[in-house]
């Protein structure tokens, strides 16, 4: 007779081998009706293409000779003025994560890129629900599930092979590892997220006061390692990335149409404010995101205070970073389900509330994407709705937001 301990793995055996074969299965589907027709996903290909140019072929993926190959996989000839001239763009440590795709034909490569994704963003959000512990019933989680994929900006994330839903996923897999105490785990994670800096550049740092704070020095001391371990990979394989990388940044302004939505709001919508008044509000908000922190060394990571304080963490990151992305809103649904929890959690019909959520939110952000787009570019009021929403709901309704979270506020021990 199997010992609870062996059904235990028997169970979670199963659930591997449903989940592989569910994974293999939407592959097969998403190749033959999708992506063997309709090549796209470009975000992605630009660092595939990159990656696969220097492993099979040796070319530096910041050169202009990684660029050129990018640019006739994308457009069949070099990219015109105008155009995104798609270069590599990221940390080198990525051409690690592409690795095991760059021996497929792109077809196949963003099928499976594209399953990823749909993985990391319902993951990211029932680990998210775990988070917070919100426990509904299954057929809620199977509407979260859905939604997680249908609301606009995880929708775009999939169009365009967005590697923000893989960082959406670490994330949150993070916060769960700190509050389960796993902080190895949890440090490891933390430092993968730098493959998009711009989703974490201020949540690190917080982080890292936190862990201080709370003498998690197994966290600290994980991160630390994993980041020196990619860092020097990296620099053993091509010394001169890092300049090359910030070279890349440095020109990524010139492309972009858009920047942050301060620079929407102070730029484009009010342009008689102009760059001081840009500059000035971005250094309230980093000047009040610094004051709040001062809270965090003696807050636990199973309280709200912690959380809210991550959840105005990552919303200020996206309010004020230098360019951005509607792409990179899905970490904001950190914070949108704490939010979700306070308010729809404690009331009896709390279920509709949160399924009139699901749907109004789903048709809301896509009506006015499509009511709003030029030819293939977002308009900019809808960078706009979720980030200022959250901000001024996080700040209105901190109380109430802390108290959505049990856990104790002051906890510090070493781990």
């Amino acid at each position: 007779m199997p010992t609870p301990q062996h059904r235990s793995w028997l169970h979670i055996t199963a659930i591997i081998l449903l989940l592989a074969l569910l994974f293999a299965a939407d592959v097969y589907v998403t190749h033959r009706v999708f992506t063997s027709r309709y090549p796209g996903a470009n975000d992605f290909y630009s660092r595939w293409r990159a990656g696969q140019a220097y492993w099979l072929e040796g070319i530096d993926p910041y050169s202009d000779q990684a660029t050129q190959l990018i640019q006739r996989g994308i457009y069949g000839r070099p990219a015109r003025p105008g155009e995104d001239p798609g270069p590599f763009a990221y940390p080198f440590y990525t051409v690690f994560l592409l690795y095991p795709l760059i021996w497929l034909p792109y077809p196949w490569v963003q099928a499976i890129w594209l399953v990823i994704l749909q993985f990391c963003l319902i993951g990211g959000v029932l680990l998210t629900l775990s988070l917070f512990d919100w426990r509904l019933p299954p057929w809620l989680v199977a509407l979260s599930a859905l939604w997680a994929v249908m609301f606009y900006h995880s929708g775009r994330t999939l169009l365009l092979g967005q590697f923000a839903g893989l960082i959406f996923l670490w994330l949150v897999a993070a916060l769960v590892a700190l509050k389960q105490r796993w902080d190895a785990v949890a440090g490891i994670l933390l430092v993968l997220t730098t493959i998009k800096p711009q989703m974490s550049v201020l949540l690190i740092p917080a982080l890292v006061v936190w862990g201080i704070g709370q003498r998690r020095w197994r966290f600290l001391i994980a991160a630390a390692a994993a980041m020196i371990a990619l860092a020097g990979a990296s620099f053993a394989l091509m010394p001169g990335w890092l300049s090359e990388f910030a070279d890349q940044l440095v020109r990524y302004p010139s492309y972009t149409a858009i920047g942050s939505p301060v620079w929407i709001v102070t730029q484009y919508y009010l342009p008689q404010l102009g760059a001081p008044f840009e500059i000035g509000l971005s250094a309230l908000l980093l000047l009040y995101l610094l004051f709040e922190w001062r809270r965090l060394p003696g807050s636990a990571a199973t309280s709200g205070r912690f959380h809210w304080l991550i959840g105005l963490t990552i919303v200020v990151t996206n309010l004020v970073v230098l360019r951005t992305a509607t792409t990179n809103y899905v970490a904001l649904y950190i914070p949108l389900f704490l939010a979700l929890k306070a308010t729809a959690g404690p009331l009896r019909g709390g279920n509709l509330l949160l399924v009139c959520f699901y749907l109004v939110s789903i048709v809301a952000v896509w009506a006015l994407f499509l009511s709003t787009v030029a030819g293939k570019f977002e308009h900019p009021i809808v960078y706009l709705p979720l980030p200022i929403g959250l901000f001024i709901l996080l700040v209105a309704a901190r109380k109430t937001l802390e108290a959505a979270l049990p856990g104790a506020h002051h906890a510090a021990g070493p781990a």
